[in-house]
Parts: C-alpha cells; sequence; structure tokens
C-alpha cells in the first residue's frame, strides 16, 4: 500500500501568519477529471454553484446543507483560520451526515468547554493542499487501491473507490462516500461526505 503524506504546516498560528503576510501559495495541482459523483438529491451539497471568487467557509455559508458544518466551524473558532490562504481540502460532512452522530454527543462538542474537542474532530476533516477528486482517483490507483492522506490534526484517512465514487475509512473503521464533489473555492477544495469521519 502506498502512503501519500502532504506536507502540513507547524500549527494555526502558522496558518494565521500566512494569511497575515498576503503570500499566495503556488498551487502545483492539476486540473483533472472529477470521478466522483456530484448529486443533487436529498440532503446533498451540490456543487453548480461553486465559485472560485469564495473562500471554503464562505461557500459553506451559501449551502444550505452544510449548515451544521459552519455552525461546527465557528463553535471551533476555526472560520478564520480556513477563510486563510490555504490552500485547504475539505471534506465536508452534510447535515445529514451530521444526523447520523448522537445527538447528546453533538450537542456536547457544541458546548464552549469542548471547544479543543471539536477543533480537533473538524481539522481530522482537513488536508493540506488542493486535492481535486480526480488527484485522489489518481493517488488510490498509485496505491494499488488505497492511498492514506495526512489531516489536520496529525491523524490519517484511507481514501478507496467503490464503484465510480470515493470512500473514506476513519481511524475507527467508519466509512463516509464523497456524495459531491469539487467545490473550488479561492482557498482550496470542498468534497461533501455522508457521514462524519472520526479521528
Amino acid at each position: 500500500m502506498k502512503t501519500v503524506k502532504f506536507t502540513l504546516l507547524a500549527s494555526f498560528s502558522a496558518l494565521a501568519l500566512a494569511a497575515c503576510s498576503g503570500t499566495e501559495p503556488a498551487d502545483t495541482t492539476a486540473e483533472t477529471e472529477v470521478v466522483a459523483d456530484e448529486t443533487t438529491a436529498g440532503d446533498t451539497m451540490v456543487a453548480a454553484e461553486a465559485s472560485g471568487d469564495k473562500t471554503i467557509v464562505a461557500l459553506a455559508q451559501s449551502n444550505p446543507q452544510a449548515s451544521t458544518l459552519v455552525t461546527a466551524v465557528t463553535a471551533a473558532g476555526l472560520a478564520e483560520t480556513l477563510s486563510g490562504t490555504g490552500p485547504f481540502t475539505v471534506f465536508a460532512p452534510t447535515n445529514d451526515a451530521f444526523a447520523k452522530v448522537d445527538k447528546a454527543t453533538l450537542d456536547g462538542l457544541l458546548k464552549p468547554e469542548s471547544k479543543d474537542k471539536l477543533a480537533s474532530l473538524l481539522k481530522y476533516h482537513v488536508v493540506d493542499g488542493n486535492i481535486k477528486s480526480g488527484d485522489l482517483a489518481q493517488l488510490i490507483t498509485a496505491g494499488n487501491g488505497t492511498a492514506t492522506v495526512k489531516t489536520l490534526n496529525g491523524g490519517s484517512l484511507k481514501a478507496s473507490m467503490d464503484g465510480d465514487k470515493i470512500v473514506l475509512t476513519d481511524a475507527k473503521g467508519g466509512k463516509s462516500t464523497v456524495t459531491a464533489a469539487d467545490m473550488i473555492g479561492s482557498n482550496g477544495t470542498i468534497h461533501a461526505i455522508d457521514a462524519v469521519v472520526m479521528p
């Protein structure tokens, strides 16, 4: 199995400094064909409104199916960071994905005293760099069916294919499917997923 490592920034404070400096990192990610299904059914984020002039946070705020994620990002104090220079790749749980989490657990995570725990969980959904679905599919192929990506909380997710869909496996063995891919923002890319991944 091939492990693909993405360079992580030392800390979110370093990200903030980079954002303040106004320097734009070069995007070395090639444009590739979209592999994951972009469906509009049910409670799925829609990629049709992807806009290169909106940050990842602004894209999420403009999508009604990401309201729980926006609430969580705000509660964790990550909105400013994820609005920074980046680039970031976010595997974004939809409202339905968050609805699968035990209500007491989710409510507990949204409390001020759980801010650090919530931030760690959300950073498990973020990868440093701008990774399109086609890029991820190529990494999976190169890794003989599996690619491992490092997340901003220091953990990793394993990506694989199920037909033409990208599936993520988290540290606890839970699986999540990309339901809408390649929502492009000015500082990265969002891929909607149907379950919250757990570190």
